[in-house]
């Protein structure tokens, strides 16, 4: 099969995305050919092509995608041919057809369309993993979400909605305060607002809340400090706005002895059958109404350097998908 991908030979700006086509060559054992029906677009997919988190050169871009099995090697079990398939762990899904490990793609429910699945898949694990396993909290507790009008954001506030978690989100512009209320936030603010620990505090009784769930990094890392109540967590997950560095950890007792952890999605979903399960609670959330795939913008698949200036801008809103 042949096979158009892209790729990198340096790190940069979305300039420095290319293109082949290539003749995808035999199966091997453990792999699966797979051609891809859509593919999502993911912060994580600019630190890689920054060099944020590196990888080897030339390298793959992309994390996540959905498609159909064309082909398994031997040892496979899990997978037949034309049977549908979602991954978010492949670096390398942009592209219209690929050979990958096996193990990095799990089966796609039938009620669960392609084009939804490579738009929540990542990101839908990753919430899962936050508000199931990394940080859950019981019903009536408050949690605060740093871009709560994002991709992630909203699905976070939507599942912590639905555990009867009492929500804080913040966006960066009026305009996207409405895509957070709808999602199930309590109370939005604007992220650049000085008062909003001030605010925070005030809502949540002076005592502020449990969690931050953090994915925007730098710029809202002293908001989350200072939001947190005596003893509450901080789970930093993501760098957009560029990484946390030069903690001093004697902050964390001076704001109430907090709790700070650095969540990587890979490590809740290492195992296979952790895996699976996570999965499974994702899809029956997606299946039930209790979470709402918003799908804000679809680019052509060859298109992904101008998604990328347009993430980066934060033009997006909800999930972005790439069309092969």
């Amino acid at each position: 099969m042949r096979a158009t991908q892209a790729f990198i030979e340096q790190t940069g700006g979305p300039e420095v995305i290319q293109w082949c086509e290539v003749d995808l060559p035999a199966l091997g054992p453990g792999e699966v050919l797979i051609r891809h029906k859509a593919v999502g677009l993911n912060y994580i997919d600019t630190y890689f092509r920054t060099g944020l988190y590196p990888a080897a050169m030339p390298s793959g871009l992309g994390m996540e995608a959905a498609g159909v099995v064309e082909a398994v090697g031997e040892g496979v079990t899990h997978l037949k041919p034309g049977q549908r398939a979602v991954t978010f762990g492949a670096l390398g899904t942009y592209a219209t057809a690929r050979i990958a490990p096996a193990l990095q793609y799990l089966p796609l429910p039938d009620a669960i369309d392609s084009q939804t699945a490579a738009a929540v898949f990542l990101k839908g694990a990753t919430v899962e993993a936050l508000a199931e396993r990394c940080a859950p909290l019981d019903a009536g507790e408050w949690a605060l979400v740093p871009a709560a009008a994002g991709g992630v954001g909203q699905l976070l506030v939507q599942w912590l909605k639905a555990r009867g978690v009492r929500v804080i989100g913040t966006v960066g512009t009026a305009e996207k305060m409405s895509l957070a209320k709808h999602a199930g936030a309590e109370l939005v603010f604007l992220s650049a607002d000085p008062d909003l620990a001030s605010k925070v505090r005030a809502a949540t009784g002076g005592d502020g809340v449990a969690v931050s769930y953090d994915g925007v990094g730098a710029a809202t890392w002293e908001a989350s400090l200072k939001s947190v109540r005596r003893r509450g967590t901080i789970v930093s997950f993501g760098n957009a706005s560029g990484p946390v560095t030069g903690v001093n950890l004697g902050v964390l007792a001076q704001a109430g002895s907090l709790f700070v952890t650095r969540m990587t999605l890979f490590d809740y979903y290492r195992e296979p059958a952790e895996a699976m399960a996570g999965a499974a609670k994702l899809w029956a959330m997606v299946s039930s109404g209790k979470l709402t795939v918003k799908i804000g913008q679809t680019y052509p698949l060859m298109q992904a350097a101008q998604a990328h200036r347009d993430l980066e801008a934060r033009k997006t809103t909800g999930s972005t998908v790439l069309l092969p």
